[in-house]
């Protein structure tokens, strides 16, 4: 390994070519990024006390060490973000200037020639800086000042277009640019691929706190070392597949979280955030040991991607399950996707269970998380609770030991403490009472209530939740006399509580009329369509506590059979 210091400029000026690895990381850098990039340049141009600006290392892989000239492109491990970003500064930076010149050595053509083209080079040798897939013909497009890829990269596009905003709005005054660019400065590490071990490298500089993701991580332990034919067809085969199938903002935002789940699924514990890559380095050990090749393991990660996108971005074809993996989604269990995953694999794969059985399942982990809620239960056990599920299930006998596990014969036994699965009585008598107005996802279950058991489903989203008995609190003398003389505990009771919420297209109309208004007005309770105002279209008595008792056992007896609880086997 050699390591120099220099301008970036300087590097890039001297660079023949840099290429990103096909198995680097996509643009990542987001707005605030590139506006704190923007913040330091100007800071430093204005500034003649500084010098120099360090902003980081340039780590790259070529088979010599010559700084100067090698037609061996050099593979940019590391710094990427940095090389995209200036570029695309110095393009904005180019268009602005245009044929003026107004500091020696940067008139447009000169920046261009120098930082961004290789003037005698044609075809992509042209280009400076070769990026991965997408983020390539975009930065190109851009470069070249073309019209963009239809899949073009997104945070490319952004990022380009708001440094192009801030370099126009210098309008004349572009030396505090300019000047802010010169010193940028930055390490020059070059790594000989037969003497450095870059693996190493990547991890030493994370430990140092550079950012690099836990899926950063993972994916050059896995193709790093190996042979660049291999290499590159397993990247397309697999990593790349992955990232297409994410796209470009999920991947950033979820396959590090795929990855906890996926070696959850392998450990039956899930893994710290920060040791998902230690972790995956020790299931591959086990791998290894086990006879299984890189090309297996990378093959069975890219199913179990392919399996979250399709439980998590709604691409599941057949439309029961669909449905079911759009409620459990609703709840935001996202702790479930363990089992889930192993669920679905077990259920495509290999054929262990049929769709009516997937279903069943996935139901009731929706009921055991939603009858835990409503009860109450700490949800701090819960990533425990899936992380093991898949250990204890007999997959001989797969729908039985699903009840079995969440009832408590297998290895959760403790029924009355945080593992327990609520039963029918303790369920219904804490959703009859508890407040579900500020219940997170009230929508979710109102409409899990209307929709339960139809085949013609009502969408919800052109409803709002109607309080039979108003909200306000100086309630008419009509209401008053209606609820009674206990009128305001009833009303401070049983509110926001299931007996007095439904749906309604008519929230502004209703007002705080009285019930037989509500009732009878035009598009009333009689005219209502929904289930969930069955017992209002002729309530003809008044509105009073056991009124909302009455509607409330009734819902909660629907409620029952909506979140069914386990059931032993005959």
């Amino acid at each position: 390994m050699k390591a120099t210091e220099t301008t970036l400029l300087e590097f890039l000026k001297n660079a023949d070519w840099c290429a990103i690895p096909i198995y680097q990381r996509t643009y990542s850098w987001d707005n605030q990024s590139c506006k704190q990039l923007w913040e330091d340049i100007l800071r430093a141009g204005e500034n003649d006390n500084v010098r120099y600006y360090f902003i980081g290392s340039i780590v790259y892989i070529e088979k010599g060490l010559s700084q100067v000239t090698n037609q061996e492109p050099r593979l940019v491990i590391d710094g990427q973000q940095r090389l995209t970003s200036v570029s695309l500064i110095i393009e904005a930076l180019a268009r602005q200037i245009g044929p003026a010149n107004p500091v020696e050595g940067f008139s447009a053509r000169k920046m261009r020639n120098y930082y961004l083209r290789n003037a005698e080079e044609d075809g992509d040798r042209s280009y400076k800086l070769h990026l991965t897939q997408t983020d390539k013909d975009t930065l190109w497009a851009i470069l070249d000042e073309k019209p963009l890829p239809n899949e073009h990269s997104v945070r490319i596009k952004e990022n380009f277009e708001y440094f192009e905003k801030k370099v126009e709005s210098l309008k004349d005054d572009l030396s505090p640019l300019i000047s802010g660019l010169e010193k940028l400065t930055v390490v020059d590490i070059a790594l000989d691929r037969n003497q450095d071990n870059p693996q190493v490298i990547f991890e030493s500089m994370n430990s140092t706190g550079i950012a690099l993701t836990q899926s950063d991580m993972v994916r050059n332990f896995v193709l790093l070392d190996l042979e660049p034919k291999h290499q590159e067809r397993l990247y397309n085969e697999h990593w790349r597949r992955m990232e297409v199938a994410f796209g470009q903002e999920a991947y950033i935002k979820n396959f590090d979280m795929f990855l906890r789940y996926y070696l959850t699924i392998k450990f039956h514990e899930l893994p710290r955030e920060r040791d998902v890559y230690k972790k995956f380095k020790e299931y591959s050990a086990n791998q290894n040991s086990a006879g299984i090749d890189i090309d297996a393991r990378l093959a069975d990660l890219h199913k179990f991607a392919n399996h979250y996108c399709t439980i998590e971005f709604d691409r599941e074809k057949n439309a029961d399950l669909s449905l079911v993996f759009a409620d459990l989604r609703e709840l935001r269990a996202n702790v479930t996707y363990p089992i889930l995953l192993e669920l679905y694999d077990d259920y495509s794969t290999h054929k262990l269970l049929t769709v009516e059985e997937l279903e069943q399942a996935v139901r009731l982990i929706e009921s055991y998380v939603f009858r835990r809620a409503v009860c109450g239960i700490p949800t701090n056990s819960l990533g425990d609770i899936f992380a093991s599920f898949g250990r204890a299930l007999d997959k001989d006998r797969y729908m039985e030991s699903i009840h079995e596990t969440f009832l408590g014969k297998s290895q959760n036994r403790d029924m009355s403490g945080n593992r327990r699965f609520p039963n029918d009585s303790e369920f219904r008598s804490e959703i009859m009472k508890r407040n579900l107005y500020d219940f997170n996802r009230r929508m979710y279950w109102l409409r899990r209530l209307e929709n339960y058991d139809r085949k013609e489903v009502v969408d919800v989203s052109n409803y709002t939740v109607e309080h039979i008995m108003p909200q306000n609190e100086n309630l008419s003398g009509e209401w008053k006399k209606e609820l009674g003389e206990d009128w305001q505990k009833v009303h401070e009771t049983w509110l926001h509580t299931l007996g007095n919420l439904t749906l309604t297209g008519y929230n502004s109309e209703y007002s705080d009329r009285p019930f037989g208004e509500k009732r009878n007005m035009k598009g009333g309770f009689h005219e209502s369509p929904l289930r969930l105002n069955e017992m209002l279209r002729t309530w003809n008595q008044p509105w009073n506590e056991q009124a909302i008792r009455d509607r409330a056992n009734q819902l909660a007896d629907k409620a029952t059979r909506v979140w069914q609880a386990p059931s032993s086997p005959v």
